[in-house]
């Protein structure tokens, strides 16, 4: 389903919904048992899953792995999958391409959720009404998520036991993990969570904090390598130099004007004479990113926009030097790779979404009207000229790039890295 259907459907059904749930919580008493099942909501963004890398540690040391569970529109399954943090069983899935049988799962997967006897619920979106509603419908007697209290925030009922304070100050990662916490509380304490940050780590044996590193069979390097050599016997040309153009439909503002990204192509074929460029991105994007490869103009530029799965998308970050994207999910997948990465920003903030690599290098103007996409206004922003975006030049991404380059790059072999 397109973006604004989403928020139309979350709006003028949502509200209602959970006002009338609301008033029911307030006749039907509260309440509590032991917490042995947890359940994710995340409905959207494969990026902000690879943010809760945390919670999701957390809450297998509450109750184990076998025991977390996790909700997700089928569009965002992939990652999940990847990161084999939780049971590819636990795994419940909702169908997001057609509002009917997204409408038919959602019913489907409540009673997943109640067959299954889950007790705690973890809202990871920020003020959705759906996901409010859904973990109030699993009929789990602990359900953590985001409360707006005396903020103008969007409303979303009284639908959680565990209300949490939305503290945005701190990375998103945090506030996921706070989530967590939260749920291990004593509720009547309000607003959650008391406690100081940073968060004590996870002391589990055997259970870490940190996203998975994404290695790949020695089978998905060998054939990645033949898809960007132009015969069997050559070696890798280097350096490699991703560009990941367009931002997803969800939020077009973070898009970096196209005739950018060629002129940047253009530079780097001329500044790097062996180099690579390849341009990625999803199925939907592959129209746009052909013509890209083709303004370029070089033969060393490639496109495999909606050529590859996410696995092999990763393989290529693994054989990459550097990858140049807008804020969107390819930055944070990145980051369970070697690869150094330059992530454009612009209605958003990477003090709150920047991906957690050390290998990740950001440009971003901070005009006085950004962030304009936020939890305060739904994501849903006024402005219609990116100027954020459109200030930042293709000599600074370069030079940029050429800093990625110029530092040593871990799971490289001197050799194989090449003269920049």
């Amino acid at each position: 389903m397109h973006p604004q259907t989403v928020r139309f459907i979350d709006y003028w059904l949502g509200v209602p919904l959970c006002f009338l749930l609301t008033l029911c919580r307030l006749v039907v008493p509260a309440r509590r048992a032991p917490v042995q099942k947890v359940l994710f909501l995340k409905f959207i963004e494969q990026g902000a899953t690879v943010l809760a890398q945390d919670a999701i540690a957390r809450a297998t040391a509450w109750v184990g792995r076998d025991h977390v569970y996790f909700c997700v529109f089928e569009s965002n399954r992939a990652i999940l999958d990847l990161l084999d943090t939780i049971p590819k069983s636990n795994v419940i899935v909702i169908r997001d391409r057609r509002l009917l049988a997204c409408l038919v799962d959602f019913w489907k997967a409540l009673r997943a959720v109640r067959d299954a006897r889950i007790d705690a619920t973890i809202d990871l979106e920020f003020f959705s009404r759906a996901s409010a509603i859904f973990a109030c419908l699993t009929g789990a007697t602990t359900r953590a998520g985001l409360h707006r209290f005396t903020s103008e925030l969007p409303y979303r009922g009284d639908l959680m036991t565990h209300r949490v304070q939305y503290n945005p100050y701190v990375h998103v990662a945090t506030q996921y993990a706070l989530l967590v916490e939260a749920a291990r509380s004593e509720p009547s304490e309000l607003p959650l969570l008391k406690a100081p940050l940073p968060l004590a780590p996870v002391s589990t044996p055997g259970i870490t904090a940190a996203a998975p590193v994404f290695t790949p069979t020695d089978e998905e390097t060998r054939r990645m390598r033949e898809r960007l050599v132009a015969g069997p016997a050559q070696g890798l040309p280097r350096p490699i130099i991703l560009l990941n153009p367009n931002a997803s439909d969800l939020l077009p503002l973070r898009k970096w004007p196209g005739d950018r990204f060629v002129e940047l192509g253009r530079q780097i074929v001329a500044q790097y004479p062996a180099a690579l460029i390849v341009v990625t991105g999803a199925p939907a994007e592959r129209p746009a990113a052909d013509t890209l490869c083709q303004e370029i103009g070089s033969s060393r530029a490639i496109c495999l926009a909606g050529r590859t799965t996410l696995r092999e998308l990763l393989t290529l970050y693994t054989l990459a030097d550097v990858m140049v994207t807008n804020d969107s999910g390819p930055a944070h997948f990145a980051s369970l790779t070697p690869v150094s990465t330059v992530v454009l920003f612009g209605p958003e903030t990477p003090r709150l979404f920047g991906a957690l690599s050390p290998s990740t290098v950001v440009i971003w103007k901070e005009l006085a009207c950004s962030p304009c996409v936020n939890v305060f206004n739904h994501r849903f922003s006024p402005c219609r000229d990116n100027v954020c975006m459109q200030l930042i030049t293709v000599e600074e991404v370069c030079a940029a790039v050429a800093s990625c380059l110029a530092r040593p790059r871990p799971g490289h072999r001197a050799d194989e890295r090449g003269p920049a």
